[in-house]
């Protein structure tokens, strides 16, 4: 049984799903862009069973608070030390990470300053490779080198009910797969009374994980993380390539590609969900603890 939770940090609540007996191993479920921890509504159930589960909303995300932007700086240095911040307040202490898009550079910060705490890692097209980047993102790209008005605005194309709900169909083979509420709540949530300007900074600072990148490779290679990647194929803003990257700073990655999009869980949550119990049991078979 899913519980629906929320935690206080530096002020504001944090909403979390929680399932799974807390003396199990933990895996911290981050979610992306346009999303909250709505995505992970089948996989929780799905790995309940065997493992302490815990899915937050992102400030300014889901069911989260959404703090104004003149007391709340929304970067993603922001957004990792408030999960970081969450992680304390209930008390995960070693835990894998689930990231997905956004949740990738949330996550991997966490590693980086944390590194004792990551059991494993777990990317569903959470990308940390230049060559991971799609041509989609050109538009966010022009936007980092040239931050103006009429570049910003622009942007607001990525923000609007069809773009959200092509984020969920693209690529992916039987579109009666995915259930229509995923995405009418992103789109709802999104439509928000100042929300659009939350986004749009993230846009923005979106520059700095890409600067991060060169940091992350190198703790793949220091730490050398138990590290699974189940990559939705068809996902137009994530490439491939980013997911058999891994291999190159960390030759033990596991790698499952999925005849699928950029939200893989929408079609394939039970195979992922299988991947990810065979691999953490084996790791947990080596001395990987997690709690």
């Amino acid at each position: 049984m899913t519980n629906y939770r929320y935690s206080i940090v530096n002020g504001n609540k944090i909403f979390y799903r929680e399932a799974g007996p807390s003396t199990a191993p933990a895996i911290l479920l981050l979610h992306g862009f346009p999303t909250s921890s709505h995505m992970f509504r089948n996989l929780i159930p799905a790995l309940a069973g065997r493992y302490h589960v815990v899915a937050p909303d992102l400030p300014g995300f889901g069911f989260s608070d959404a703090p104004d932007r003149t007391r709340f700086r929304y970067t993603f240095e922001r957004l990792a030390e408030t999960i970081d911040g969450f992680t304390q307040t209930i008390g995960l202490g070693r835990y894998a990470i689930y990231v997905f898009d956004y949740g990738a550079p949330v996550g991997l910060r966490l590693a980086l300053a944390h590194p004792e705490r990551i059991t494993a890692i777990i990317s569903q097209n959470g990308n940390a490779y230049e060559e991971g980047l799609s041509e989609g993102w050109n538009p966010i790209q022009k936007y980092w080198r040239e931050p103006t008005a009429e570049n910003r605005l622009a942007l607001r194309a990525f923000l609007t009910p069809e773009a959200t709900k092509s984020q969920y169909l693209h690529g992916v083979r039987d579109e009666t797969l995915v259930a229509p509420e995923a995405y009418e709540l992103d789109s709802a949530l999104l439509a928000r009374a100042g929300n659009d300007e939350i986004q749009l900074d993230l846009f923005l600072d979106y520059a700095s994980n890409i600067a991060l990148y060169p940091k992350f490779q190198e703790y793949f290679r220091a730490e050398r993380p138990p590290l699974l990647s189940v990559w939705g194929k068809n996902d137009p803003f994530f490439l491939p390539p980013g997911a058999t990257a891994f291999r190159r700073d960390n030759p033990d990655a596991e790698i499952h590609f999925f005849d699928t999009g950029h939200f893989a869980l929408e079609t394939h949550h039970q195979e992922i969900a299988a991947a990810i119990g065979d691999f953490i049991d084996r790791k947990l078979s080596l001395g990987i603890r997690a709690g």
